[in-house]
């Protein structure tokens, strides 16, 4: 399995989920909370499947807007600034958090 994604780490290469692999996601949430004693699901599994793969659907386009205006940021700089420098990474960072904690989270 790879490992999970830095998300204070800038992006250099549009990365995008397949259905197939956002389907396999939700499978394993939703396998994992069955598995959870303390959790009783009010609706059948295929249902909590479903519901999961729109949470991180969603959960994936708010961090591609995110990752958007964080970029968009850097590019509206007066001086041009070359991806991957270390002062792009560290602009990349600082606007990529101020993102997203004007959505709270």
């Amino acid at each position: 399995m790879a490992a999970p994604r830095d998300f204070a780490k800038p992006m250099t290469q549009t990365m995008r989920i397949t259905d197939d692999k956002l389907n396999k996601l939700a499978h394993v949430v939703a396998d994992t909370l069955a598995e959870v004693d303390e959790v009783d699901f009010l609706e059948d599994r295929n249902t909590i499947r479903q519901e999961a793969r729109k949470a991180l659907g969603k959960l994936l386009i708010e961090e591609l807007k995110i990752d958007a205006a964080a970029r968009q940021k850097i590019a509206s700089q007066r001086k041009i600034i070359v991806e991957g420098s270390q002062e792009w990474d560290i602009l990349y960072r600082k606007y990529y958090n101020d993102e997203v904690k004007k959505l709270g989270l």
